[in-house]
């Protein structure tokens, strides 16, 4: 089950800034949301009168890392079917919905998500997509700050790259061509360099596709392209079997780009040119929901949009024993296993493999078997990039099997007592 707690998309269009007031946190607000609790003394009207602007500033920027901190540490055990909306993300909704508290969670989501938590990219979107629309003036000084930023880590380069790419798909169409000034894309181009952070270069990649989505974006990108001696995302193609797992994500995006957005004259489409001689079962490119990526082989796939996206295989098993292995390359939320044809693809509400009656699935990342879109608690280890998953069905034992890194888990019963029978 992915963790679905999106507001609708807004398409385009900015919200008026004259219609709000700035963000003015009260002592007894800016104590609650801290966790500090509300009142005591000092906590009137009067103290918070004589506060200085600075100080309320920095109450809010504390208050707002605070929940940043905590969404991030609650979010990837929510596991209900229909979850409620923490309380962290319902006060930070209420802060952002003022200019400065939308501002403010910019920046302490550049500050605070850490480069390691494989959630930290799907907490800043999910974060961002569940605050009001922003005004036009405070979107393009938040991408101006991003781009004139000094104070460069990995961390902070790869969050404000996270930041840009939701930008970019949330405010499509007049509005994503405002953001992508010369600055901005020359700031996204400027990351393909060698010796950039590989994270960096992964979500600058996924921004630029993003921005592509609106088709005057996705030409003054390809004219910048076109002006560099050596196309960087040709470059990057080549990291598509690389050990590096970050990189290697790296070159599958850069690829996909050239195949989907940013095309070259005389390069041939990578399926083309794949070998396909030796595989007898790929991903079912028919059978797939809408957002999610395969690659040329069809044995790799990705997804960067919000949606929970799913896909079946081009083989059906109805009898005898049959066992496939995944090589795990981001150690993300995914949920991989078995699903006959009636298993239902609900992307946008989160259902994926595992959510039905007619499927079973395996989450690493959470340690979680789904089955019914309930979850029961796994005993094998979190996986990695580099991780291989064993997927074993036995039709005439009626049993399923995963395994992690050639350790075997529990054997799974329960998705032939729920009508599932033949056609996996």
């Amino acid at each position: 089950m992915g963790v679905c707690l999106c507001k609708d998309k807004v398409e385009e269009g900015f919200v008026n800034d004259s219609s709000r007031d700035s963000y003015v946190g009260s002592g007894s607000d800016t104590g609650r949301l801290a966790g500090g609790g509300a009142g005591g003394p000092g906590s009137n009207g009067n103290h918070v009168r004589n506060c200085s602007r600075s100080d309320r500033q920095a109450s809010l920027a504390d208050t707002v890392d605070a929940l940043v901190k905590e969404t991030l540490d609650i979010i990837g055990s929510i596991v209900d079917n229909e979850p409620e909306t923490p309380n962290s993300m319902i006060l930070l909704h209420d802060i952002t919905d003022k200019p400065s508290g939308w501002i403010q969670l910019v920046k302490s989501l550049i500050r605070v998500v850490p480069l390691d938590n494989p959630m930290g990219p799907s907490v800043i979107t999910l974060l961002l997509d569940d605050s009001p629309l922003p005004s036009k003036d405070s979107v393009l000084e938040v991408a101006d700050m991003i781009t004139r930023s000094i104070r460069r880590t990995p961390k902070r380069e790869r969050n404000m790259c996270v930041i840009l790419g939701f930008l970019a798909d949330r405010l499509a169409g007049p509005c994503s061509i405002s953001v992508l000034s010369d600055v901005t894309l020359g700031y996204l181009l400027g990351n393909l360099d060698e010796g950039i952070h590989p994270d960096v270069m992964l979500f600058s990649l996924i921004a630029l596709e993003k921005f592509a989505q609106t088709s005057e974006n996705k030409s003054t990108i390809r004219r910048k392209l076109a002006l560099f001696p050596d196309n960087p995302l040709t470059r990057l193609e080549r990291h598509t079997s690389s050990n590096d797992y970050t990189l290697r994500q790296v070159g599958f995006c850069a690829q996909w780009c050239l195949d989907n957005y940013f095309l070259i004259e005389g390069r041939q489409y990578s399926y083309e040119v794949a070998d396909v001689s030796k595989v007898n079962v790929m991903l079912n490119t028919r059978d797939v929901s809408e957002y999610l990526k395969i690659s040329a082989d069809g044995l790799e796939a990705r997804c960067d949009a919000y949606s929970f996206e799913s896909v079946r295989c081009t083989y059906q098993v109805s009898s005898g024993c049959w066992y496939y292995e995944v090589h795990i390359i981001t150690p993300g939320v995914m949920q991989i296993g078995w699903a006959t044809k009636d298993s239902n693809f609900l992307s946008h509400e989160g259902y994926g493999i595992g959510d039905d009656a007619y499927s079973i699935a395996f989450d690493g990342c959470r340690k979680l078997i789904w089955h019914k879109a309930k979850s029961m608690q796994h005993t094998l280890h979190v996986w990695t990039g580099g991780s291989i998953l064993g997927c074993l069905l036995d039709l005439d034992a009626r049993e399923v099997l995963f395994s992690l890194d050639g350790v075997d888990g529990e054997v799974q019963t329960q998705l032939f007592g729920s009508g599932a029978r033949d056609g996996f």
